[in-house]
């Protein structure tokens, strides 16, 4: 039997009524309000930095326009990173939160955090959004991939298609996190494959993920989709490591 929303006279008030009895908190302050981070809070901690445009680390004001050293010497398979901040305190305690505690509320107000930082950087919009996939035994274990929340709501904002089985993780690596910086880039080698070339062959594609760290991970599904035809790939994800905290 299908299932009609309510007309809109019977929603609002059911909404406001669903607001006052389970209200809103904001996720690091705590305080009372209607988004999972207040905006007292979004203006502390989300502060628009200068950015590498290729790999997103930190720049100089002077260098934002341009690529940096590291991505001069040796470039990405990716052509442009989108970070809405950086991997630190506070924030990456969210990112916690919604990659291993299942706090999936977090994705939407990630995802428009993202957002406002692609049209401020007015970069052009990808044709279409991939998540970076889970392998099959970790998505087992955690129920969800953190990707994939991200990057429905981040879809519907950009009103860009969304290829949730795009990508697919062929090689059940170990977690990058638990891998020495040394050996990250060896461990994801070879891990993802395309599923459908046709759908990425002379296209911008986007690519979505929760954090980004040394970017190999990213760099290896970037080179999987530029094998299968993608004329561009860029990365959009919450959150940059800085280099001190990977090397």
């Amino acid at each position: 039997m299908p299932v009609h929303p309510l007309p809109r006279r019977l929603a609002a008030p059911l909404e406001g009524l669903l607001r006052w009895l389970l209200p809103h908190c904001c996720a690091l302050c705590g305080g009372a309000g209607e988004a999972a981070v207040c905006a007292a809070c979004e203006a502390d901690y989300l502060r628009a930095r200068p950015r590498c445009p290729v790999c997103a680390n930190p720049a100089g004001a002077a260098d934002a326009a341009l690529p940096c050293g590291a991505c001069l010497a040796a470039p990405p398979s990716f052509d442009a990173t989108v970070a809405a901040c950086d991997y630190a305190a506070p924030l990456d305690g969210l990112v916690l939160q919604l990659k291993f505690h299942a706090q999936l509320a977090l994705a939407p107000w990630m995802a428009r955090m993202l957002h406002r930082e692609w049209r401020r950087g007015g970069l052009a919009p990808p044709e279409l959004l991939c998540p970076v996939p889970l392998g099959a035994a970790r998505l087992v274990e955690r129920g969800y991939n953190q990707a994939l929340e991200l990057a429905r709501p981040l879809a519907r904002l950009m009103e860009t298609p969304l290829a949730p089985r795009l990508a697919l993780r062929v090689i059940e690596t170990r977690a990058q996190s638990g891998v020495e910086p040394a050996a990250r880039r060896r461990n994801v080698r070879g891990a993802f494959a395309v599923a459908d070339e046709a759908q990425v062959r002379g296209r911008h594609v986007g690519v979505v993920d929760d954090v980004m760290t040394g970017g190999h991970t990213l760099d290896e599904l970037a080179a999987a989709l530029k094998r299968a035809g993608a004329a561009r790939v860029t990365n959009f994800v919450f959150a940059r490591t800085p280099p001190h905290r990977h090397a």
